[in-house]
């Protein structure tokens, strides 16, 4: 069973940063495509960003260029780092993982607010 724990989010102002972490619990962490996904209220869940074990990164096109994931397969650890932030990147954000062979992902974590406000 994998676990997800998910820490870093708060209360930043327009253009500040955040960095958020998720901490695995899995034995063969480098098997699986790690992601942020995010949930604004009154709106379904987005993907955000995803990383591979090898390197390959994806983005959602509205946080190129502010966001960058990033992995720590030695520490099982998937980061989430957000630059110049929007009062539009106030949402839930959750980590999840799948493995590599699999199309959905299957272990999400339990999630952390951002909330982007003056």
């Amino acid at each position: 069973q994998v676990q997800l724990v998910e820490s870093g989010g708060g209360l930043v102002q327009p253009g500040g940063s955040l960095r958020l972490s998720c901490v695995a619990t899995v034995r063969t962490f480098s098997s699986y495509v790690m992601a942020w996904f995010r949930q604004a209220p009154g709106k379904e869940r987005e993907f955000v960003a995803s990383s591979s074990s090898g390197g390959t990164t994806r983005y959602v096109d509205s946080v190129k260029g502010r966001f960058t994931i990033s992995r720590d397969n030695a520490k099982n650890m998937v980061f989430l780092q957000m630059n110049s932030l929007k009062p539009e990147d106030t949402a839930v954000y959750y980590c999840a993982g799948r493995f590599v062979a699999h199309n959905d992902y299957n272990y999400w974590g339990q999630g952390t607010q951002v909330t982007v406000s003056s």
